[in-house]
């Protein structure tokens, strides 16, 4: 049966990869059959749109003022005016169909292109715990905990819960510390994920499991274990119906994290006392002598031991993202999933963009100059000053300098229900290569 399947899965695979390249040959010929040489204007006025847009937007975000507005203007106007000059040369309509060829094309390219669904991370089989203790913040995720009756749910089925209160003890990890002295033998979190990082690092440090309720904000740890982040109170199924995975944890000098550590311009922002006040005005005010070096350190990266290839420093990056694994490089975002929690490798984004051709180049995605993308086991960031800001989890940070950054393999252990939603399988980026290879029968 299995052989069966696999040949109607290869099929399957060659004629999406046919229908790719009919697709993608049929928006070639729609734009040279009906707009004849026109065909290499149009691309060309297409691509100069975009890129005039991404370069007024470097300019908008570094200047203020009388610049800022032209620039927003100018790039707004950018894309529009490309439409009216396709509009006004009534070929409005072959570009429409020429994008869309190529959107089918993609589709289909990805899903021919798509591996095989990977090994899950292992699954261990272990006892319910005997003394579950749980820590809930009411107010995470606009008030989850209540709306989802967690503590009471979770309280039906044994398990000890402590609900956070206003103006009461909010450190997390030494609460969770004391429950361990009590006899807990599971530790719990329903909240946001820096709230998580907290409990977890103190639950690897006990060797005990480790049980996340996703009743923050984005709840991205809760994403990446294939949870169920629409009903959080799913995930107190592990308590009685539940399995274990060993997952890895971050670690930014001491301190965990489950998700990433943010340095730079972003870091910087979010910890001035009028962001939470006015978010926008906030970002306006800052973001020009952030990224034009007049304000805030100049970061310089080191990544000492390159999975793939030499050891690398980036100097004077205005962001760094270093994530516990790294994101999927298909995602145009760059953050949105992470395949597995289990590689014992960090993933580094930095970029630098310090020019409206650079910010254009961005449009490149993962080949851009700007942007540098490191799989490292350990990076130390650097900065010419002795305190750097850092956004951990989402939790805003200062520290002494240098930041080292490394990751502990499979040092999580994470309860989690045996029948849950699942990680959705990658999308993988386009590779007409490799594309001609499957439509030709080639593996």
């Amino acid at each position: 049966m299995e052989i069966v399947a696999g040949a109607r899965s290869s099929r399957a695979r060659r004629w999406l990869a046919r229908s790719a390249i009919a697709a993608g040959a049929a928006a070639v010929l729609v734009l040279v059959v009906f707009a004849g040489l026109k065909s290499v204007a149009l691309v060309a006025l297409g691509l100069g749109g975009l890129a005039l847009s991404a370069a007024c937007a470097w300019w908008a975000l570094t200047r203020r003022g009388l610049g800022r507005i032209l620039a927003f203007v100018v790039g707004a106007a950018a894309p529009v005016a490309v439409i009216v000059l396709y509009a006004l040369q009534d070929l409005l309509w072959v570009v429409v169909v020429s994008l869309a060829l190529c959107a089918a094309a993609g589709s289909a390219g990805r899903a021919a292109l798509r591996p095989p669904k990977p090994a899950p991370t292992p699954e261990f089989r272990t006892p319910p715990p005997k003394h579950a203790f749980l820590i809930m913040n009411p107010w995470s995720g606009g008030g989850k905990v209540g709306k989802f009756h967690l503590k009471e749910k979770a309280e039906v089925l044994g398990a000890e819960v402590l609900v956070l209160e206003a103006g009461g003890p909010r450190d997390v990890a030494e609460l969770a510390r004391r429950a361990i002295s009590d006899g807990a033998d599971l530790l719990g979190v329903a909240g946001g994920d820096g709230t998580q990082a907290q409990v977890a690092a103190v639950a690897a440090q006990h060797d005990i499991p480790f049980l996340v309720l996703p009743a923050g904000t984005r709840n991205h740890f809760a994403l990446d274990l294939g949870l169920d982040r629409d009903d959080p109170s799913t995930s107190l199924d592990a308590l009685t119906d539940g399995v274990e995975l060993h997952v890895d944890l971050g670690f930014i000098g001491e301190l965990a994290f489950v998700n990433n550590a943010s340095f730079g311009t972003y870091a910087a922002v979010v910890q001035s006392p009028a962001y939470r006040n006015d978010k926008v005005r906030t970002i306006m005010r800052m973001i020009p002598d952030l990224l034009t070096y007049r304000s805030g350190p100049r970061l310089v990266l080191h990544s000492a031991d390159e999975v793939a290839g030499e050891p690398q420093a980036v100097h004077a990056p205005q962001a760094v993202l270093v994530s516990n694994n790294p994101y999927r490089v298909g995602d145009r975002a760059g953050l949105g999933r992470r395949d597995r929690l289990d590689s014992g490798i960090l993933g580094v984004l930095g970029i630098k963009v310090d020019s409206p051709a650079q910010a254009a180049d961005l449009l490149r995605g993962k080949h851009a100059r700007g942007l540098t993308v490191l799989s490292v086991r350990e990076v130390v960031v650097d900065a010419d000053e002795p305190e750097v800001q850092v956004g951990v989890d989402g939790e805003a940070l200062t520290l002494p300098t240098p930041v080292r950054c490394r990751i502990q393999p499979r040092a999580l252990r994470v309860r989690v229900p045996r029948d849950r939603p699942g990680v959705p399988p990658t999308r993988p980026p386009m590779d007409w290569r490799r594309l001609g290879k499957l439509a030709a029968g080639s593996s």
